[in-house]
């Protein structure tokens, strides 16, 4: 690290005093920018039934486009992954969910050509439903909406590319 100059450093004391800690989010500017400089650490949960099905959700975002994903969130300053962990379930999915202490893999994905939201440390977790997903946010027919889950028997052509690492377990 080096040192910085005193208006830099007013600048960062200036954004502390704007951002309101309490929420656990930042502005969307800001996120952007820290993912510019560094990597994101993310849980991603990999819910499969006795079938080996897996759990999947919809998404559609100027980031990643539409397509199907493991259900995921980036995990906050000073938050848990298990904490990330069941706040994905109960958010994405409307369930709750244990799940094996320690990450079953590990991946780091790097998308030279993005500026932002280009370098992730994904941490994968195997988890169990104790709590079934709301059947109001289930996909059933037609087009997928953001936010909707399916079980999926294999690996579905719309898996977001940036998921494809997961491929093999999905099959």
């Amino acid at each position: 690290m080096t040192s910085s100059s005193g208006g830099l450093t007013d600048s960062i004391r200036q954004l502390e005093r704007a951002i309101d800690s309490s929420s656990g989010d930042l502005p969307d500017d800001v996120f952007l920018f820290l993912s510019r400089v560094t990597p994101l650490v993310n849980v991603d949960l990999l819910i499969q039934d006795d079938s080996r099905r897996t759990l999947l959700t919809w998404r559609a975002d100027e980031f990643y486009g539409p397509g199907w994903h493991v259900p995921g969130g980036i995990i906050r300053f000073q938050e848990r992954a298990e904490e990330r962990i069941r706040l994905v379930a109960h958010q994405e999915l409307g369930a709750a969910v244990e799940f094996d202490a320690t990450p079953h893999r590990v991946l780091e994905s790097i998308a030279k050509e993005r500026r932002d939201r280009g370098h992730f440390i994904s941490l994968l977790y195997r988890c169990r439903l104790t709590q079934a997903p709301d059947p109001r946010l289930g996909h059933r027919d037609g087009i997928p909406l953001p936010g909707q889950w399916r079980w999926h028997s294999s690996c579905p052509g719309e898996l977001i590319p940036e998921q494809r690492l997961y491929a093999d377990l999905l099959e």
